[in-house]
């Protein structure tokens, strides 16, 4: 009986020695298998540059939408809702910083024969010549706009008012130099401008109403002169 406890005894030690060893031996095979194995690929790694390259040429179409939004596809010029943009910006910064600037509304003058004439083509070279003129008598911190049809608009910075009107006048001049050949003949346009000085009381669409209504008093005034509308 004794011999039997012991031959069982050693047997019960051996099977708990092979269980743990192999227990021991079962991880470092599970990472020799998972070493011989070859590494998947990384293939979210092009995915997420691919995604980033995309939301790139999102972005840049949204802003090239956005500038289109403000601007006048004819003139490459800022359109109404552009420069009013602008216009009311540059108050907020008159307004914080006490500084001053000019608003000039400009009509131009004997648009509408040109187009009746020779065509809508014709009026838009009359308009091109104009918008280049403008461009050659401000600066490039000054801002220029169509706000419709043959309407115009300038916002100047740090102008008195006496010199405001100067360059109203002078832009007038600009406009009134430009001639046009048409089909054979020699026609001229034109412009009337007018002015509303810019403080730290402006409000934009008042600023807007005033110079709009001081370009048809000069634009009456411009009929009795000679050669005028």
């Amino acid at each position: 009986m004794k011999k039997k406890k012991s031959a069982n005894a050693s047997g019960a030690a051996k099977r708990r020695k092979t269980g743990a060893a192999a227990r021991k031996g079962a991880p470092r095979r599970t990472q020799q298998a998972a070493a011989a194995r070859p590494a998947a690929p990384n293939d979210s790694r092009p995915a997420v540059r691919r995604l980033r390259s995309e939301l790139a040429q999102a972005l840049a179409r949204i802003e090239e939408l956005k500038a289109s939004a403000d601007t006048d596809f004819l003139l490459d010029i800022l359109n109404r809702r552009g420069f009013e943009r602008e216009l009311s910006r540059s108050i907020a910064f008159i307004k914080r910083y006490h500084a001053s600037g000019a608003l000039i509304v400009l009509d131009v003058d004997r648009l509408k024969p040109i187009n009746d004439a020779f065509g809508h083509a014709a009026g838009d070279q009359v308009l091109k010549a104009i918008v280049a003129a403008v461009l050659r008598e401000v600066r490039a911190s000054d801002v220029v706009g169509r706000l419709g049809g043959d309407e115009f608009a300038v916002l100047l910075w740090n102008l008195s008012e006496t010199d405001a009107r100067a360059k109203a006048a002078a832009l007038e001049q600009a406009i009134d130099a430009l001639s046009f050949e048409f089909r054979g003949h020699t026609v001229s346009s034109g412009a009337s401008a007018g002015v509303a000085v810019l403080d730290s009381h402006s409000d934009p669409r008042k600023a807007l109403e005033e110079a709009d209504s001081a370009m048809y008093v000069r634009k009456a005034q411009r009929r009795h002169e000679p050669n005028g509308e």
